[in-house]
């Protein structure tokens, strides 16, 4: 990637610009919220657990378009995945947003367009802070997500 224009590519724009699962639901068993002071990215991340199943997942947003793209994809891949299924999504996508990815996706292409926030260490952590909430949230931790 050469500028920053390659990192907007369509299905991140797409994401932002129609996220999907956006929004408070009616009732939710936990939650958290993340902030990136440096740009002013600001999540909340709404779980309905079943056991140890996560069936529902919203989140609220005000941000970039990665970090809102990268919450819409992050909610889409999780749902319907165990506790334990997220942490291994969330360690892989972590890989891949820091360069440090070894393997393919398996099914998880679309999570490839935010690949490029590598080039632009500042943007990892836009792509990072809905994912790093979404772990809070699966613990049941009330404090804060900081990207700092």
């Amino acid at each position: 990637m050469s500028d920053l224009a390659d990192l907007y590519q369509d299905v991140i724009l797409e994401h932002s610009r129609h996220p999907r699962n956006f929004g408070k639901p009616e009732s939710a068993g936990r939650q958290a919220r993340g902030n990136n002071p440096l740009c002013g990215d600001r999540v909340a991340v709404f779980l309905t657990l079943d056991g140890d199943r996560i069936s529902d997942v919203h989140f609220e947003a005000k941000g970039c378009a990665i970090s809102v793209a990268s919450a819409s994809m992050m909610t889409e891949m999780v749902r319907g995945k165990t506790v334990d299924e997220a942490k291994v999504l969330f360690d892989r996508f972590q890989a891949l947003v820091t360069g440090k990815a070894t393997s393919g996706w398996n099914g998880l292409e679309e999570l490839e367009a935010l690949s490029g926030v590598k080039e632009f260490p500042t943007r990892i952590k836009c792509a990072t802070l809905p994912w790093h909430t979404l772990i809070a949230a699966m613990a049941g931790s009330q404090d804060e997500v900081k990207t700092e």
